[in-house]
Protein backbone atom coordinates (compact mmCIF):
# COMPACT_ATOMS: atom_id res chain seq x y z
CA UNK A 1 0.00 0.00 0.00
CA UNK A 2 1.36 3.37 -0.97
CA UNK A 3 2.05 5.79 1.86
CA UNK A 4 0.21 9.09 2.12
CA UNK A 5 1.74 12.21 0.59
CA UNK A 6 2.09 15.31 2.74
CA UNK A 7 2.00 18.58 0.75
CA UNK A 8 2.57 22.13 2.05
CA UNK A 9 1.41 25.36 0.36
CA UNK A 10 2.75 28.58 1.89
CA UNK A 11 0.90 31.91 1.73
CA UNK A 12 -0.73 31.01 -1.54
CA UNK A 13 -3.66 32.45 -3.49
CA UNK A 14 -7.26 31.82 -2.44
CA UNK A 15 -7.91 30.07 -5.78
CA UNK A 16 -5.54 27.29 -4.74
CA UNK A 17 -8.30 25.74 -2.67
CA UNK A 18 -9.08 24.09 -6.02
CA UNK A 19 -5.44 22.96 -6.37
CA UNK A 20 -5.88 21.29 -2.98
CA UNK A 21 -9.18 19.70 -4.01
CA UNK A 22 -7.53 18.17 -7.07
CA UNK A 23 -4.68 16.72 -5.05
CA UNK A 24 -7.17 14.90 -2.85
CA UNK A 25 -9.14 13.62 -5.87
CA UNK A 26 -6.04 12.32 -7.62
CA UNK A 27 -6.40 9.53 -10.22
CA UNK A 28 -3.83 7.38 -8.36
CA UNK A 29 -6.24 7.18 -5.41
CA UNK A 30 -3.29 8.13 -3.19
CA UNK A 31 -3.93 9.55 0.28
CA UNK A 32 -2.91 13.21 0.40
CA UNK A 33 -2.73 15.41 3.47
CA UNK A 34 -2.32 19.15 3.01
CA UNK A 35 -0.63 21.65 5.29
CA UNK A 36 -1.20 25.36 4.65
CA UNK A 37 0.29 28.52 6.13
CA UNK A 38 -0.72 32.10 5.61
CA UNK A 39 -0.43 35.54 7.15
CA UNK A 40 -4.19 36.13 6.89
CA UNK A 41 -6.32 34.07 9.30
CA UNK A 42 -9.26 34.54 6.90
CA UNK A 43 -7.52 32.93 3.93
CA UNK A 44 -9.76 30.08 2.71
CA UNK A 45 -6.71 27.86 2.11
CA UNK A 46 -6.32 27.55 5.89
CA UNK A 47 -9.83 26.16 6.27
CA UNK A 48 -9.36 23.87 3.27
CA UNK A 49 -6.16 22.31 4.66
CA UNK A 50 -5.87 19.31 6.97
CA UNK A 51 -3.53 21.29 9.23
CA UNK A 52 -2.68 24.97 9.16
CA UNK A 53 -0.50 27.57 10.85
CA UNK A 54 -0.46 31.34 10.82
CA UNK A 55 2.89 32.50 9.52
CA UNK A 56 4.98 34.82 11.69
CA UNK A 57 5.13 38.33 10.28
CA UNK A 58 8.18 40.35 9.22
CA UNK A 59 10.61 37.46 8.82
CA UNK A 60 13.61 38.22 6.65
CA UNK A 61 14.08 35.87 3.68
CA UNK A 62 16.88 34.07 5.56
CA UNK A 63 14.74 33.71 8.67
CA UNK A 64 11.85 32.46 6.54
CA UNK A 65 14.07 29.69 5.16
CA UNK A 66 14.76 28.55 8.72
CA UNK A 67 11.04 28.71 9.50
CA UNK A 68 10.25 26.65 6.38
CA UNK A 69 12.87 23.99 7.18
CA UNK A 70 11.40 23.67 10.66
CA UNK A 71 7.86 23.33 9.25
CA UNK A 72 8.99 20.58 6.88
CA UNK A 73 10.74 18.65 9.64
CA UNK A 74 7.91 19.01 12.19
CA UNK A 75 5.12 18.32 9.72
CA UNK A 76 6.80 15.55 7.74
CA UNK A 77 6.36 17.42 4.46
CA UNK A 78 7.04 15.37 1.32
CA UNK A 79 6.39 18.14 -1.24
CA UNK A 80 6.60 21.88 -0.59
CA UNK A 81 4.95 24.28 -3.10
CA UNK A 82 6.54 27.65 -2.23
CA UNK A 83 5.18 31.01 -3.30
CA UNK A 84 6.34 33.50 -0.66
CA UNK A 85 10.16 33.95 -0.66
CA UNK A 86 10.46 31.46 -3.51
CA UNK A 87 13.91 32.72 -4.58
CA UNK A 88 15.42 32.28 -1.13
CA UNK A 89 13.81 28.88 -0.62
CA UNK A 90 14.96 27.31 -3.89
CA UNK A 91 18.53 28.43 -3.15
CA UNK A 92 18.40 25.96 -0.24
CA UNK A 93 16.93 23.04 -2.20
CA UNK A 94 19.64 20.65 -0.99
CA UNK A 95 18.81 21.38 2.66
CA UNK A 96 15.13 20.64 2.05
CA UNK A 97 16.06 17.43 0.24
CA UNK A 98 18.19 16.39 3.22
CA UNK A 99 15.09 16.89 5.39
CA UNK A 100 13.10 14.62 3.05
CA UNK A 101 11.20 17.43 1.30
CA UNK A 102 11.05 17.99 -2.46
CA UNK A 103 10.52 21.56 -3.64
CA UNK A 104 7.88 21.88 -6.36
CA UNK A 105 9.57 24.93 -7.86
CA UNK A 106 11.99 25.90 -10.65
CA UNK A 107 15.75 26.20 -10.41
CA UNK A 108 17.25 29.13 -8.51
CA UNK A 109 18.66 30.45 -11.80
CA UNK A 110 15.21 30.48 -13.43
CA UNK A 111 13.60 32.24 -10.49
CA UNK A 112 16.33 34.90 -10.60
CA UNK A 113 15.78 35.56 -14.31
CA UNK A 114 12.01 35.97 -14.03
CA UNK A 115 11.83 37.90 -10.75
CA UNK A 116 12.57 41.05 -12.73
CA UNK A 117 10.47 41.71 -15.84
CA UNK A 118 13.15 43.71 -17.63
CA UNK A 119 15.70 40.93 -17.12
CA UNK A 120 13.10 38.42 -18.27
CA UNK A 121 12.34 40.33 -21.48
CA UNK A 122 16.04 40.61 -22.32
CA UNK A 123 16.57 36.90 -21.65
CA UNK A 124 13.66 35.56 -23.70
CA UNK A 125 14.36 37.96 -26.56
CA UNK A 126 17.87 36.50 -26.75
CA UNK A 127 16.40 33.05 -27.54
CA UNK A 128 14.03 34.35 -30.21
CA UNK A 129 10.75 34.82 -28.30
CA UNK A 130 9.00 38.06 -29.38
CA UNK A 131 8.58 40.68 -26.65
CA UNK A 132 6.86 44.09 -26.75
CA UNK A 133 8.91 47.28 -26.92
CA UNK A 134 9.61 48.42 -23.40
CA UNK A 135 11.46 51.06 -21.44
CA UNK A 136 12.68 50.78 -17.87
CA UNK A 137 12.01 54.14 -16.24
CA UNK A 138 12.98 55.60 -12.90
CA UNK A 139 12.48 59.34 -13.37
CA UNK A 140 9.91 61.77 -14.73
CA UNK A 141 12.02 62.55 -17.79
CA UNK A 142 12.42 58.87 -18.64
CA UNK A 143 8.69 58.33 -18.25
CA UNK A 144 7.79 61.23 -20.55
CA UNK A 145 10.28 60.14 -23.19
CA UNK A 146 8.93 56.58 -23.23
CA UNK A 147 5.29 57.68 -23.38
CA UNK A 148 5.97 60.12 -26.22
CA UNK A 149 7.80 57.48 -28.25
CA UNK A 150 4.99 54.97 -27.79
CA UNK A 151 2.28 57.47 -28.65
CA UNK A 152 4.21 58.57 -31.75
CA UNK A 153 4.09 54.95 -32.91
CA UNK A 154 0.31 54.86 -32.40
CA UNK A 155 0.24 52.92 -29.11
CA UNK A 156 -1.44 53.53 -25.78
CA UNK A 157 1.23 53.60 -23.09
CA UNK A 158 0.96 51.67 -19.85
CA UNK A 159 3.28 50.95 -16.96
CA UNK A 160 3.74 48.37 -14.23
CA UNK A 161 6.36 47.60 -11.58
CA UNK A 162 9.48 45.89 -12.90
CA UNK A 163 8.97 43.31 -10.15
CA UNK A 164 5.53 42.18 -9.07
CA UNK A 165 2.70 39.75 -9.72
CA UNK A 166 -1.00 39.59 -10.33
CA UNK A 167 -1.36 42.88 -12.18
CA UNK A 168 -0.58 44.92 -9.05
CA UNK A 169 0.44 48.45 -10.03
CA UNK A 170 -0.62 48.16 -13.67
CA UNK A 171 -1.97 51.43 -15.11
CA UNK A 172 -2.84 52.73 -18.59
CA UNK A 173 -1.80 56.31 -19.30
CA UNK A 174 -4.22 58.83 -20.74
CA UNK A 175 -3.83 62.51 -21.58
CA UNK A 176 -7.54 63.21 -21.17
CA UNK A 177 -8.11 65.57 -18.22
CA UNK A 178 -9.76 64.15 -15.15
CA UNK A 179 -13.52 64.78 -15.15
CA UNK A 180 -16.74 63.52 -13.61
CA UNK A 181 -16.72 60.76 -16.20
CA UNK A 182 -13.84 59.26 -14.24
CA UNK A 183 -16.13 58.94 -11.21
CA UNK A 184 -18.83 56.97 -13.02
CA UNK A 185 -19.03 53.21 -12.73
CA UNK A 186 -16.20 51.12 -11.30
CA UNK A 187 -12.62 52.35 -10.81
CA UNK A 188 -10.62 52.32 -14.04
CA UNK A 189 -6.99 51.34 -14.73
CA UNK A 190 -6.59 54.61 -16.66
CA UNK A 191 -4.56 57.36 -14.98
CA UNK A 192 -3.86 60.90 -16.24
CA UNK A 193 -0.27 61.50 -17.31
CA UNK A 194 -0.10 64.86 -15.55
CA UNK A 195 -1.15 63.23 -12.27
CA UNK A 196 1.55 60.57 -12.60
CA UNK A 197 4.20 63.20 -13.38
CA UNK A 198 3.13 65.32 -10.40
CA UNK A 199 3.17 62.29 -8.08
CA UNK A 200 6.68 61.39 -9.24
CA UNK A 201 7.94 64.92 -8.66
CA UNK A 202 6.41 65.10 -5.21
CA UNK A 203 7.83 61.71 -4.24
CA UNK A 204 11.38 62.93 -4.76
CA UNK A 205 12.67 59.39 -5.25
CA UNK A 206 13.01 57.09 -8.24
CA UNK A 207 10.53 54.40 -9.20
CA UNK A 208 11.24 51.15 -11.04
CA UNK A 209 8.64 50.76 -13.77
CA UNK A 210 8.37 49.20 -17.19
CA UNK A 211 6.61 51.39 -19.74
CA UNK A 212 5.26 49.54 -22.76
CA UNK A 213 2.35 49.55 -25.21
CA UNK A 214 -0.99 48.35 -23.97
CA UNK A 215 -1.31 44.88 -25.48
CA UNK A 216 -4.57 43.58 -26.90
CA UNK A 217 -6.64 40.47 -26.31
CA UNK A 218 -6.80 37.57 -26.49
CA UNK A 219 -4.54 36.82 -23.56
CA UNK A 220 -3.25 33.27 -23.56
CA UNK A 221 -1.79 31.78 -20.38
CA UNK A 222 0.16 28.60 -21.11
CA UNK A 223 0.39 26.26 -18.13
CA UNK A 224 3.53 24.14 -18.37
CA UNK A 225 4.71 21.09 -16.45
CA UNK A 226 8.43 20.59 -17.01
CA UNK A 227 10.72 17.87 -15.68
CA UNK A 228 14.16 18.31 -14.14
CA UNK A 229 15.49 17.00 -17.46
CA UNK A 230 14.19 20.27 -19.04
CA UNK A 231 11.56 18.45 -21.12
CA UNK A 232 7.97 19.71 -21.02
CA UNK A 233 5.47 17.04 -19.98
CA UNK A 234 2.36 19.18 -20.55
CA UNK A 235 1.58 22.54 -22.16
CA UNK A 236 -1.98 23.83 -22.54
CA UNK A 237 -3.05 27.40 -23.25
CA UNK A 238 -5.98 29.03 -21.48
CA UNK A 239 -7.49 31.83 -23.54
CA UNK A 240 -9.07 34.98 -22.10
CA UNK A 241 -11.12 37.40 -24.16
CA UNK A 242 -13.31 39.54 -21.93
CA UNK A 243 -15.41 37.21 -19.79
CA UNK A 244 -15.07 34.32 -22.23
CA UNK A 245 -12.44 31.71 -21.42
CA UNK A 246 -11.35 28.68 -23.37
CA UNK A 247 -8.43 26.39 -24.19
CA UNK A 248 -5.95 26.10 -27.05
CA UNK A 249 -3.17 23.84 -28.33
CA UNK A 250 -2.21 26.30 -31.06
CA UNK A 251 1.56 26.19 -31.54
CA UNK A 252 1.68 29.99 -31.94
CA UNK A 253 1.38 30.07 -28.16
CA UNK A 254 2.74 26.67 -27.10
CA UNK A 255 6.01 26.71 -29.06
CA UNK A 256 7.44 29.88 -27.45
CA UNK A 257 6.17 28.73 -24.05
CA UNK A 258 8.04 25.43 -24.40
CA UNK A 259 11.14 27.28 -25.55
CA UNK A 260 11.07 29.39 -22.38
CA UNK A 261 10.20 26.55 -19.98
CA UNK A 262 12.84 24.18 -21.36
CA UNK A 263 15.50 26.78 -22.08
CA UNK A 264 15.48 28.44 -18.66
CA UNK A 265 14.91 25.51 -16.29
CA UNK A 266 11.32 26.31 -15.36
CA UNK A 267 10.97 22.93 -13.69
CA UNK A 268 7.65 21.71 -12.34
CA UNK A 269 4.80 24.22 -12.76
CA UNK A 270 5.04 27.55 -14.55
CA UNK A 271 2.65 29.88 -16.33
CA UNK A 272 3.72 31.84 -19.40
CA UNK A 273 1.44 34.61 -20.63
CA UNK A 274 1.10 36.18 -24.07
CA UNK A 275 -0.95 38.99 -25.59
CA UNK A 276 -1.24 40.51 -29.04
CA UNK A 277 0.87 43.35 -30.41
CA UNK A 278 -0.78 44.08 -33.73
CA UNK A 279 -1.23 40.70 -35.41
CA UNK A 280 1.41 38.72 -33.51
CA UNK A 281 1.65 37.20 -30.02
CA UNK A 282 4.31 38.65 -27.70
CA UNK A 283 5.36 37.69 -24.22
CA UNK A 284 3.48 39.41 -21.42
CA UNK A 285 4.79 37.72 -18.27
CA UNK A 286 6.32 34.54 -16.86
CA UNK A 287 5.23 33.13 -13.50
CA UNK A 288 7.58 30.65 -11.87
CA UNK A 289 4.73 29.12 -9.85
CA UNK A 290 1.38 27.42 -10.42
CA UNK A 291 -1.15 29.88 -11.78
CA UNK A 292 -4.31 30.63 -9.84
CA UNK A 293 -6.35 29.28 -12.75
CA UNK A 294 -4.45 25.99 -13.14
CA UNK A 295 -7.41 24.00 -11.81
CA UNK A 296 -9.42 25.07 -14.85
CA UNK A 297 -7.51 22.49 -16.90
CA UNK A 298 -9.69 19.89 -15.18
CA UNK A 299 -12.26 20.87 -17.84
CA UNK A 300 -9.84 19.22 -20.31
CA UNK A 301 -9.75 15.95 -18.37
CA UNK A 302 -6.33 16.38 -16.72
CA UNK A 303 -5.27 16.71 -13.08
CA UNK A 304 -2.14 18.84 -13.39
CA UNK A 305 -1.52 19.48 -9.66
CA UNK A 306 -1.28 15.74 -9.02
CA UNK A 307 0.99 15.17 -12.03
CA UNK A 308 3.27 17.91 -10.66
CA UNK A 309 3.41 16.28 -7.23
CA UNK A 310 4.24 12.94 -8.86
CA UNK A 311 7.06 14.59 -10.78
CA UNK A 312 8.42 16.20 -7.61
CA UNK A 313 8.40 12.78 -5.92
CA UNK A 314 10.38 11.25 -8.80
CA UNK A 315 7.34 9.38 -10.14
CA UNK A 316 7.49 10.72 -13.70
CA UNK A 317 3.96 10.86 -15.19
CA UNK A 318 5.38 11.07 -18.73
CA UNK A 319 4.03 13.29 -21.48
CA UNK A 320 0.43 14.27 -20.75
CA UNK A 321 -1.96 14.97 -23.62
CA UNK A 322 -5.39 16.34 -22.72
CA UNK A 323 -7.99 13.82 -23.95
CA UNK A 324 -10.15 16.75 -25.09
CA UNK A 325 -10.36 20.54 -24.85
CA UNK A 326 -13.18 21.76 -22.63
CA UNK A 327 -15.91 24.04 -23.91
CA UNK A 328 -15.75 27.81 -23.41
CA UNK A 329 -16.58 28.96 -19.90
CA UNK A 330 -16.58 31.92 -17.56
CA UNK A 331 -15.39 32.42 -13.98
CA UNK A 332 -17.75 33.36 -11.14
CA UNK A 333 -17.37 33.80 -7.38
CA UNK A 334 -18.68 31.30 -4.87
CA UNK A 335 -18.64 30.70 -1.11
CA UNK A 336 -15.79 28.88 0.60
CA UNK A 337 -15.35 27.95 4.25
CA UNK A 338 -13.39 30.10 6.70
CA UNK A 339 -12.16 29.27 10.14
CA UNK A 340 -14.31 30.65 12.98
CA UNK A 341 -12.92 33.31 15.26
CA UNK A 342 -13.27 32.17 18.88
CA UNK A 343 -14.59 34.80 21.25
CA UNK A 344 -11.86 36.73 23.02
CA UNK A 345 -9.03 35.34 20.88
CA UNK A 346 -7.03 37.85 18.80
CA UNK A 347 -7.37 37.22 15.09
CA UNK A 348 -3.59 37.20 14.59
CA UNK A 349 -2.74 34.36 16.93
CA UNK A 350 0.41 32.28 16.87
CA UNK A 351 -1.18 29.02 17.99
CA UNK A 352 -1.74 26.22 15.51
CA UNK A 353 -5.04 26.42 13.65
CA UNK A 354 -7.19 23.30 13.74
CA UNK A 355 -9.68 22.90 10.95
CA UNK A 356 -13.18 23.12 12.50
CA UNK A 357 -16.07 20.79 11.84
CA UNK A 358 -18.57 23.61 11.19
CA UNK A 359 -16.78 26.59 9.64
CA UNK A 360 -18.46 29.84 8.69
CA UNK A 361 -18.93 30.77 5.06
CA UNK A 362 -17.53 33.61 2.97
CA UNK A 363 -17.39 34.37 -0.74
CA UNK A 364 -13.65 34.24 -1.22
CA UNK A 365 -12.89 31.81 -4.03
CA UNK A 366 -13.79 31.12 -7.63
CA UNK A 367 -15.78 28.48 -9.44
CA UNK A 368 -15.81 27.83 -13.17
CA UNK A 369 -19.04 27.23 -15.04
CA UNK A 370 -19.56 26.48 -18.74
CA UNK A 371 -21.30 29.21 -20.71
Amino acid sequence: MLSRVRVWLNRTYAENVFFMDQLRRNPSDRAVEIHATHGDPDSPVLAAADTADLEPEDLSPAAYVEYALDQCARRGIDVFVPRLHQASLVAHRAEFAAAGTALLAPTAEAVAVFEDKATAYEAVRSVGVPVPPWWRVRTTDELLAAVEELEAAGHKACFKPAAGAGGVGFRVITRSPFSLAGLDGFPSPYVQLDLVVEALRRAGEPVDWLVMPRLEQPEVSVDCLTGPDNHVRLAVGRTKNGRRRGFTLDERWLEPARLIAEGFGLHHLSNIQFRMLGDRPVLLDVNTRPSGGLHQLSLCGVNVPWAAVQLALGEDPGVIEPPFLGQDYTVVSGPRSLLPVPAGVPRQREAEISVPTAPVQAASAVEVLPL
